[in-house]
């Protein structure tokens, strides 16, 4: 009946369809040895080295990555902390010794200035002489002092500024 619709004699459907599935019963062998392959493959990496099983050495390891984490979590809390801090922190110096009085020598005397982010600060001058020594403290606001400053007192916010 197939020879009469199709014009093929059934002799070669036949053959035809004996060649597919003996094509398909190879492709099966060739995939049941590969299966067993994987399988032995998977075995053995699965018990791992020492008896102790690759599941054990993964919990281990995330357990590992997750304590990171958290240590990398708190580590950043704790530089963003820092850096807050350092904001109102003396960061910038200049410092100028000199010779208060000409009968004086050895540079006893100096003018210190300390300046933070915002360059806001003090400038601290001893001036040292025979009788003892003086400290006087002026305010420094955004780079500059309200009271006028000595030529030392400039010098040394200069240096803290980074203009020297």
């Amino acid at each position: 009946m197939i020879e009469q619709y199709l014009g093929i004699s059934t002799d070669y459907v036949i053959i035809g369809l004996a060649a597919l599935v003996l094509l398909m019963t190879i492709l099966l062998i060739i995939f049941i040895v590969q299966m067993t392959k994987l399988k032995k493959r998977y075995k053995i990496f699965m018990q791992g080295s020492n008896a102790k099983s690759l599941e054990d050495t993964l919990v281990y390891r995330l357990e590992q990555v997750d304590e990171l984490i958290e240590a990398n979590a708190s580590n950043e809390r704790n530089i963003d902390s820092i850096f807050k801090t350092m904001k109102d922190c003396y960061r910038k110096t200049g410092l100028v010794k000199y010779d208060a009085f000409n009968e004086m020598g050895g540079k006893l005397s100096f003018s210190l200035c300390l300046l933070n982010e915002k360059n806001d600060g003090v400038i601290l001058n001893a001036m040292h002489s025979r009788e003892g020594c003086y400290t006087y403290v002026k305010e420094v606001i955004a780079g500059n002092s309200i009271i006028q400053l000595s030529e030392e007192e400039e010098e040394a916010l200069s240096q803290a500024l980074g203009e020297m």
